[in-house]
């Protein structure tokens, strides 16, 4: 085994997998990633972008989560992992940062209707393929990014690939193809940052959609590159050429420790390194901080932060469109000072427009501290000057929502809840319990068809 590629060495693993291996832990993870995400599909299930996407599906036999039509498996994956991800408001990995749920469970879904898998394959399939996307993170810290391509997107492929191959029972073999054709399917540029348009919603949707494709194909015999990771024309010097890949910390523990367990549950619907900051603010707010004094706002953060969510700064100051004000630092420190929400109403075109909080934007400025932990860790700070000279400071060294504050499985029932109600669900609880039904099903197919709307 020690001469074997990484992508074998993965497939061994993968295609050895019990229902039994995975600890309780993880399992709970995987069934609170599957609630998180309907709920987020549920969501989304009346904007503009779905529709968009669903206009250009075509009729099946699969499952559009809260939609009354019915799609292709493949296109099932498209427009569930798209709505997913639409909001920004889905499960995200400190060391990544990578998001799973909206990948694999579209895709694991899809494969699990269309083979009417039991529900402890789904549940097997769900936990392998967001285990090896939390992996694959770790072995690539900022490079991708750095070479411009959204990790979630080009890593989701693998991972959504494998996902499908554990959960039909692929052999090694076709494992190890499923992983070698992915990589040739990988694909996502971070150029929606410069105008606030939507291909980031759609890049899990299309993982989701490539990686089941590339399953199928490396289980029928499609022979795909054994290196596909490691490789001298590979994964890792495609989409990470800045680094040499830690393989090491990738491949640490495989089998014995599941990293998968300190997955974060957003609190808030937009970008992750946002979310902290936002809670520095509203901690200010709460503490009585007066608005119309301030003169100043200053924070520390992150290299890796800098060319996503701080520039340029006059943009981010002034976020074209309500998509754009996700992932904007100041438009969000803003929200938590002026308004001290941060939900899915307060992203949007008429908050773009406020003259407040636009003016509380403008006075945010940054310096980029060389400690900052990222990506082992996302952190926040704000420190606020008012104008008689008097500074207020704080500092968030964690994500809420994550190992160090985690949501209660009430806090993610509530989530789904008002997620579901935002999209126009009348019984969100229907839906809550169709959801956390299928894990638990001899046969799959009618359970996930409970997820439609009648």
């Amino acid at each position: 085994m020690s001469d074997a590629s990484l992508s074998m060495r993965l497939a061994e693993w993968g295609a050895g997998l019990r229902p039994a291996d995975v600890p309780r832990e993880m399992a709970e993870t995987v069934e609170r990633i599957l609630v998180d995400v309907t709920g987020l599909c549920l969501a989304a299930r009346d904007t503009d972008y779905v529709g968009a996407t669903l206009a250009a599906a075509e009729t099946g036999a699969h499952v559009a989560i809260g939609h009354r039509r019915w799609l292709t498996a493949a296109d099932a994956a498209l427009v569930n992992g798209t709505a997913a991800h639409g909001e920004d408001f889905d499960d995200t990995f400190e060391g990544g940062p990578v998001h799973s749920g909206a990948v694999v469970v579209p895709a694991v879904l899809a494969i699990a209707e269309r083979e009417d898998l039991p529900g402890e394959r789904v549940a097997l399939g769900l936990a392998a393929g967001i285990e090896l996307l939390c992996r694959l993170g770790l072995a690539a810290p900022k490079a991708i990014h750095r070479a411009g391509f959204h990790p979630t997107a080009v890593l989701g492929a693998l991972a959504s690939a494998f996902a499908v191959g554990v959960a039909t029972g692929t052999n090694a073999k076709g494992l190890a193809n499923g992983l070698g054709i992915a990589g040739s399917t990988a694909s996502g540029i971070i150029e929606y940052l410069g105008d606030g348009s939507w291909t980031k919603r759609m890049h899990a949707g299309w993982s989701a959609q490539a990686g089941m494709r590339a399953a199928l194909l490396g289980r029928a015999g499609f022979v795909g590159p054994k290196a596909v990771l490691e490789g001298e024309h590979g994964f890792f010097k495609a989409f990470a050429p800045s680094i040499e890949p830690l393989v090491g910390k990738m491949m640490d523990g495989l089998g014995s420790r599941w990293v998968g367990e300190g997955i974060t549950f957003k609190p808030y619907p937009c970008g992750t390194m946002v979310q902290p900051y936002i809670d520095c603010a509203m901690k200010l707010r709460a503490d009585g901080i007066e608005v119309g004094r301030i003169a100043r706002i200053h924070c520390l953060t992150s290299d890796g932060y800098v060319h996503r969510l701080w520039e340029p700064i006059a943009l981010k100051r002034r976020p074209p469109t309500d998509y754009a004000a996700k992932f904007s630092l100041p438009f969000g420190i803003a929200l938590g000072l002026l308004r001290g929400t941060a939900g899915l109403r307060d992203f949007s075109p008429e908050a773009i427009a406020d003259p407040a909080l636009l003016d509380l934007a403008g006075r945010v400025t940054y310096e980029i501290d060389p400690k900052d932990p990222y990506p082992a860790r996302f952190t926040g700070h704000v420190r606020v000057e008012l104008d008689d000279g008097s500074v207020r400071e704080v500092r968030q060294d964690h994500i809420r929502g994550g190992v160090e504050a985690p949501l209660s499985r009430g806090d993610i029932e509530e989530k789904f809840a008002a997620n579901a109600r935002y999209g126009g669900i009348e019984d969100p609880d229907a839906f809550l319990a169709a959801a956390t039904a299928v894990l638990g099903s001899a046969a799959s197919r009618t359970a996930i068809a409970r997820l439609a709307v009648a």
